[in-house]
């Protein structure tokens, strides 16, 4: 949302502060989005073998279909989760007018190696090989499917440009399911808690009300490079990177460096991430040096 306070030419704080929060709630939603999807490719999938089964002139293969796939543990895990549910009756999200997309996707999925590969596997379902397979699946063979993209365009303008990023914490969070914790498995809040929603709040206002000073920073440590031609994006993610360095001074450089490093990853540039990180590192050196911040934050590339 700093990138697009200046992109739109907004002069009010207050009023893309308020738009920063409409648009974490829009990702926390596309969020459950993606996981739902899992779920309605799952019943579909299910649909279809109750089909074959129920065709006038089944085939051998109709009636005695592999069920490795709807039998999924983690799929089955996730469709089951009270969190995902409640989120789903509370918000009224659905895929339900995008059958199409459904099917195209699931098209995609049984033609894929990966998907014979796991189906024609003899052994039975076990979790953690079945919780590896939905990441994989998801990341590899779901994520580009081009017909994902146009829905979510259709329902909101927030969402193309966070899809990336969120099917990362899509992935992450299949990644961290446990079969132990079975319906009550947590999801990834919008939030932690209060402090967390404040940490965001005084972190975005610092990013903008001190911009110049922060951008001074790094036009003194980019002299080898022309400064307007760094990519606009490079100097948004500085500037509230050092924000962050500065106002919260309690969490180590190396994690605030290595979040932002991630954030160039996915909204930048494939070389970003090296760029940012040396002079971002460059810069820490001359705060510390100045007293701005602790010496705490040293040798944060090491």
């Amino acid at each position: 949302m700093a990138y697009a306070f200046y992109k739109s030419g907004e002069t009010s704080v207050a009023r893309s502060e308020k738009e920063l929060f409409r648009s974490i709630s829009k990702s926390h939603e596309l969020y459950h989005l993606f996981l739902l999807l899992l779920v309605d490719i799952q019943a579909f999938a299910v649909k279809r073998i109750e089909f074959g089964k129920n065709k006038k002139r089944p085939t051998h293969e109709d009636l005695n279909p592999n069920t490795k796939f709807i039998d999924n543990l983690l799929l089955k895990q996730l469709a089951e989760n009270k969190s995902l549910q409640a989120y789903v009756e509370k918000n009224k999200i659905s895929w339900d007018n995008y059958e199409n997309v459904i099917k195209n996707i699931y098209k995609e999925i049984i033609a894929s190696d990966l998907y014979k590969d796991y189906m024609n596997n003899g052994e039975g379902n076990e979790y953690e090989k079945d919780k590896k397979f939905i990441a994989k699946l998801f990341e590899k063979v779901i994520a580009p499917v081009e017909d994902i993209y146009s829905a979510i365009e259709e329902q909101s303008i927030y969402w193309n440009d966070e899809a990336e990023f969120i099917i990362s914490m899509v992935i992450k969070t299949i990644k961290n399911f446990d079969q132990a914790k079975g319906t009550g498995q947590e999801l990834l809040p919008e939030f932690k808690d209060k402090e967390d929603k404040d940490f965001v709040k005084k972190l975005f206002r610092k990013a903008l009300v001190n911009d110049e000073q922060h951008r001074d920073l790094i036009k003194q440590h980019t002299k080898n490079w022309d400064f307007e031609r760094v990519a606009f994006m490079d100097v948004v993610i500085m500037q509230v990177a050092i924000a962050e360095l500065m106002e919260f001074q309690e969490i180590p450089a190396r994690v605030t460096l290595n979040e932002y490093i991630e954030i160039a990853k996915h909204y930048s540039t494939n070389k970003s991430g090296v760029f940012i990180n040396g002079i971002i590192d460059k810069i820490v050196e001359e705060l510390i040096k100045e007293g701005k911040i602790s010496d705490t934050a040293k040798k944060i590339s090491k």
